[in-house]
């Protein structure tokens, strides 16, 4: 009896001051080993130690070993570029955490007898915690008082809800469907369940990043090509063409640090760390770096009605009492009070309400569930009371009020009906047999005044939408209609779709879903991206949450429930619909500008590695040693593709990453390739020095640079031309006033057989790298066409 009265007092009073303190001082808090963005010294080290880096380094210490001090100094643009990326991503990580403060979810927890708000990691052992839909669980836990549905499915996979009721154990990572409880915490930070769990397996699932898979194929490619080519120069220069060890060093490093495109990931982490900055100048909260890729590529997205096409604030429009009208009120007094839920259809019934609840003793509650679609509570000599969705808890007899509630949803309203039976529940929340119609209870909102115009930005923009709603189809379409939506009126009901397959085929042919269960948005997720598209889900409630996990880009609002936002990849911290023009625009403008970028990197890399195996094949010398190339890669990549990766560029973006950006590397690639191949095969006719072939070849390689810049720049505009004029200049300042430092020859100083070689090739570049996009586009069209070649590179881009 003492033990009773002693858990009785805890369920109300909670842990007190002293005893919390306690616990505090002997670390039984809920902190959490890892934080969700990387730490400093994790930056530091990711950015340093990269296959890239340790590539060069070799390379550096190799031409300092030999006394070519001035050819190494393209370390300084290493050692710059690794500073500027680990600043940049700093930058980022803290943006991030600070905005992360404000979509944190927040325990409730009785202390003193008293409900506080405090954070998760503050929860000691031993802790009350009241929990209610949509809360994840913040720590295991014994529920003490109450009764939940809970779903497991981050931590089980098992999609179904399980019904807890007092003495059963929650986990931590699981969240409330329905329901409200409170709980003893019995497990805090690192013992929780979840936390174990993600240190075995960990849970996390990889990023679906396009760019990512292409950079790790670039460096695998780089990394082993690299070390037979280097050998194959070394031995040439030394035993073949008999030169000493410091020129066969500087020429060989010359010809591996042009193949190591050695900015190219420092630049993807800085544009999108850039991204991740600038989007929460628009209150967005990335999550997930490379779901930003993700967004770009979105043209598919799921929205729900109520929260994002409306405002989500509900009024209860008209009560439509088919009976008693007192007896009615006082019912729906009594269930809403004894419900305690807190979603915007029972605030709007509550704020309606006038007067006190009849004191009528529950027996048993049903909370509300996106599954079921109804609530109900069965009272002590009162009978039970229903209220929902009219399909679903009349069923076949909802033909009687079918004619009332579409009138209803054809002018866009919510409805639900009343019902009462003087029998009990079936079992935990079957319906009860005898249910007779009270009333019909018609619920309104208004559509956001931004709808129109957000739903128009994404039509213009080549996203196609697809409204997905737990209402009746009719009201959804209407919603749909009146906020400016094409398609609207392709609406289907999902409550009549018998199995997946259904569902699926449903995916594809309309455009409204009405009536849809969490399990059903998940299987349209699924279905949309069977079908190639990449798809973005917005959510808010728990319902979303399974949606959320599979859809390419999730997005869940800040005002949603706590399952949504640990979920989600992004989150609109104003909750706002519109805000999502703005996300797409950037997620745009980063991965079209590293596209656009890249291709500069790739360009020295593909002419470097084609130039090595042409001169190994023809027994020449590499024309350059590594100066020069520093001072091409600067004028021509470096400098341009750090300004190119910041500008605003809202294409549609399409195609996979690798493929894109070879298309635009390859004819400078190949047009640098033949041209400085024409030098040296010259250069040996005319007997040329190795150093006037090397003057040449860096003037030559510098012009096609630069044309290919110019080709980049396109469409030009005011910073562009700047940009491509001012790269001009340097190029040529270097040529005039400091020649000797990057071992050129000067112009005045060439003769005129150098001149005559000189000139004509440089007039012939862009004439060149025009033929040599025809031949790309040529065998690009050619590739297309084989089917069969094509479906094999993509598998294996995926698989990679």
């Amino acid at each position: 009896m003492m033990e009773r009265t002693q858990h009785m007092e805890y369920a109300q009073k909670g842990l007190d001051t002293p005893e919390v303190e306690r616990l505090k001082a002997e670390g039984k808090t809920n902190v959490q080993p890892e934080s969700k963005t990387k730490s400093v010294s994790q930056i530091i080290r990711d950015n340093t130690c990269t296959l890239f880096n340790l590539l060069n380094v070799i390379l550096a210490i190799m031409v300092i070993s030999v006394g070519s001090y001035k050819n190494a100094l393209f370390i300084n643009i290493i050692v710059m570029n690794t500073v500027i990326g680990i600043v940049q991503e700093i930058r980022a990580k803290r943006t991030v955490d600070k905005i992360s403060l404000l979509s944190e979810p927040k325990a409730h927890v009785i202390r003193c007898g008293h409900l506080d708000t405090i954070a998760l990691e503050e929860i000691v052992l031993g802790d009350l915690v009241e929990l209610k839909a949509g809360n994840q669980i913040p720590a295991d836990a014994i529920l003490v008082s109450g009764e939940m549905e809970v779903d497991e499915s981050l931590l089980t996979g098992e999609a179904d809800a399980i019904m807890k009721k007092s003495g059963d154990t929650v986990l931590s990572g699981s969240f409330v469907v329905s329901g409200t409880a409170r709980v003893q915490v019995i497990r805090v930070g690192k013992d929780n369940y979840a936390t174990k769990l993600a240190e075995d397996v960990r849970t996390l699932r990889k990023p679906n990043s396009d760019i990512m898979r292409a950079l790790k194929r670039i460096t695998q490619f780089v990394g082993i090509i690299i070390v037979p080519v280097g050998i194959a120069l070394l031995f040439l220069s030394l035993q073949v063409q008999g030169l000493d060890i410091q020129q066969s060093v500087t020429t060989t490093v010359a010809a591996l640090v042009g193949m190591i495109p050695e900015g190219l990931v420092l630049l993807t982490s800085i544009a999108l760390a850039v991204g991740v900055i600038r989007l929460s100048r628009y209150r967005t909260l990335v999550q997930e770096l490379y779901c930003i890729e993700t967004l770009a590529r979105v043209d598919v997205l799921c929205l729900d009605k109520t929260g994002t096409i409306t405002e989500g604030s509900m009024e209860l429009k008209t009560m439509d009492v088919l009976g008693d009208s007192q007896e009615t009120s006082r019912a729906l007094k009594a269930l809403i009070a004894n419900l305690s839920d807190d979603n915007p259809t029972f605030v709007a019934l509550q704020k309606s309400l006038k007067g006190k609840a009849p004191d009528w003793k529950a027996t048993q509650i049903v909370p509300f569930s996106s599954a079921r679609k109804y609530s109900g509570v069965s009272f002590e000599d009162h009978g039970s009371y229903v209220m929902g969705a009219p399909e679903f808890v009349l069923k076949e007899r909802y033909a009687e009020v079918k004619e009332r509630v579409e009138a209803q949803a054809a002018l866009g309203y919510r409805v639900l009906v009343l019902c009462h039976s003087d029998l009990a529940f079936n079992g935990d929340a079957g319906l009860p047999e005898g249910l007779t119609v009270m009333a019909l209870l018609v619920i309104g909102d208004k559509i956001r005044p931004e709808a129109r115009e957000t739903l128009e930005y994404f039509a213009d923009q080549g996203v196609e939408i697809k409204v997905i709603s737990g209402d009746n189809p009719v009201t959804v379409s209407e919603v749909a209609h009146r906020a400016g939506l094409n398609g609207y009126a392709h609406f289907v009901d999902a409550s009549t779709l018998s199995d997946e397959a259904a569902v699926a085929k449903a995916a594809t042919e309309y455009t409204v879903f009405g009536r849809v269960s969490p399990e059903q948005k998940k299987v349209l997720v699924d279905a949309l991206k069977a079908e190639g598209h990449t798809v973005a889900m917005t959510g808010d409630g728990v319902n979303d949450v399974l949606a959320l996990r599979d859809a390419d880009c999730s997005i869940a609002m800040a005002s949603g429930s706590d399952a949504t936002k640990q979920v989600a990849q992004l989150v609109l911290l104003d909750s706002n619909f519109a805000s999502l023009t703005q996300v797409l625009a950037e997620g745009r403008r980063v991965i079209n500008n590293i596209t656009r970028a890249s291709s500069l990197f790739l360009v020295k890399t593909g002419f470097s590695l084609i130039l090595a195996l042409l001169v190994i094949l023809s027994n020449d010398l590499y024309p350059f040693v590594p100066i020069q190339l520093t001072l091409i890669s600067t004028v021509t990549i470096g400098i341009p593709s750090f300004f190119l990766a910041l500008e605003p560029n809202h294409a549609i973006v399409s195609g996979g990453f690798l493929q894109n950006v070879l298309r635009k590397a390859l004819p400078g690639a190949l047009t640098d390739a033949l041209t400085i191949g024409v030098v040296v095969w010259i250069g040996g006719l005319m007997h040329f020095s190795s150093a006037q072939i090397s003057s040449i070849a860096t003037i030559l390689c510098g012009t096609v640079g630069l044309v290919i810049l110019y080709a980049v720049c396109q469409p030009l505009d005011k910073k562009r031309i700047v940009l491509f004029l001012g790269m001009v200049f340097l190029f040529v300042l270097a040529l005039c006033f400091f020649p000797w430092f990057f071992s050129i020859m000067p112009v005045p100083e060439m003769s005129l057989p150098m001149l005559l070689v000189l000139v004509p090739l440089m007039l012939l570049t862009y004439p060149v790298m025009l033929l040599m996009r025809l031949f790309v586009g040529w065998l690009d069209q050619w590739y297309g066409k084989n089917k069969k070649n094509r479906k094999i590179f993509q598998r294996n881009d995926k698989s990679a």
